[in-house]
């Protein structure tokens, strides 16, 4: 019987909520497809930012590195600057382990309402592929003179060849596999080398593909059409902060930041890859046990599928799309519940 190690840091707010409520649905999908999963507990994030002035230990990526996956449930603290706790966590690990695709599927489920008009099941079902580990989040430039009129920021973008021909190789292949459409989107009308460079690179990888159609937009016509026409998109593949920013409107015209999952994935054998709901931290609920599990669980069901556990990874994906097309199971408040977490995952569990 396989067994795998995962990391589990539960982050903060509501992030060891969800993360603790969810445990138990995923310890019986492993049991159900006879495998096993240990899972050892990082209390890394803000709270430890605060009391020890680091998000993590400075050895933080060692202690991760032979972990078959890594779990992450929320980040963020009111009392905590957001550039501290990306720059303290989240990045380090998607950089350190190279973790170059985020992947963020976009599902209007059956069951649930998008706030554009028209919409039904299936009629929206897209997926992004982010470039992770540079562009314009690269950690390249600096502030000179601070405190003065002529005080100067300096922020870089990088973009590399090996980094934009291998995000953008990885969605031709997600495209071959879907609906054979893919759009890049950049912003080359304004920034004419680093988004030129990009539309070079798409142009290039694109002859490896001659079956995908190639739609090209730039990211605030992107914006627009998400909104305007979402149902003619498949697979997006967009840079560090295009994709960011895009893959938040998708989980919203899909219903809820509370049913949206992300991996950030290293293809290889090399290094684990990390698995996250998207949903912040909101730290007004906390401990009210009503946060929204579902990306949670959504994001383990992406989990399985890196692990090679395709079953269990379709068993919770099918049991949450179930769930929500059911009228009559339980809700949290986001979707127009009244349901507590544990309710939510208890009824789960009785479907898988």
């Amino acid at each position: 019987m396989a067994s795998y190690e995962i990391a589990s840091i539960p982050g903060d707010g509501i992030g060891p909520d969800v993360v603790d409520a969810a445990m138990p649905l995923v310890e019986d999908a492993a049991d159900e497809y006879d495998f096993s999963i240990e899972t050892t507990r990082f209390d890394w994030g803000s709270e430890r930012q605060l009391e020890h002035g680091e998000m993590m230990p400075a050895d933080g990526l060692d202690r991760l590195a032979d972990f078959d996956a890594i779990f992450l449930g929320a980040v963020g603290h009111p009392e905590v600057p957001d550039h501290v706790t990306l720059h303290g966590l989240l990045l380090p690990i998607r950089k350190g382990f190279d973790q170059y695709v985020c992947k963020r599927p976009n599902v209007l489920f059956d069951g649930i309402e998008s706030p554009l008009r028209g919409y039904e099941s299936g009629d929206i079902d897209f997926v992004v592929y982010r470039e992770n580990t540079e562009g314009e989040y690269a950690d390249i430039g600096g502030r000179e003179h601070r405190g003065f009129e002529h005080e100067t920021a300096v922020q870089s973008a990088l973009f590399t060849r090996q980094g934009t021909e291998r995000i953008v190789r990885a969605a031709f292949e997600a495209a071959t596999e879907r609906e054979g459409h893919l759009t890049s989107i950049t912003k080359s009308n304004a920034q004419a080398h680093s988004m030129v460079f990009w539309d070079d690179v798409v142009d290039d990888v694109s002859e490896e593909f001659p079956s995908v159609d190639v739609e090209r937009l730039l990211v605030d016509a992107a914006a627009m059409d998400l909104i305007r026409r979402p149902h003619e998109f498949d697979v997006l593949v967009a840079s560090n902060l295009f994709g960011d920013i895009l893959t938040d409107v998708g989980a919203q015209i899909t219903g809820s930041m509370g049913l949206a999952p992300s991996g950030n994935i290293h293809p290889g054998d090399a290094y684990p890859s990390m698995f996250e709901p998207v949903h912040g931290s909101a730290p007004d609920i906390v401990g009210d046990d009503i946060a929204n599990p579902l990306a949670t669980v959504l994001s383990w069901s992406m989990l399985f599928e890196d692990l090679g556990e395709p079953e269990a990874a379709d068993a919770l994906w099918t049991a949450v799309s179930d769930q929500l097309a059911d009228e009559s199971a339980p809700r949290t408040p986001d979707l127009g519940g009244s349901a507590a977490t544990g309710d939510v995952v208890a009824d789960l569990r009785s479907r898988l």
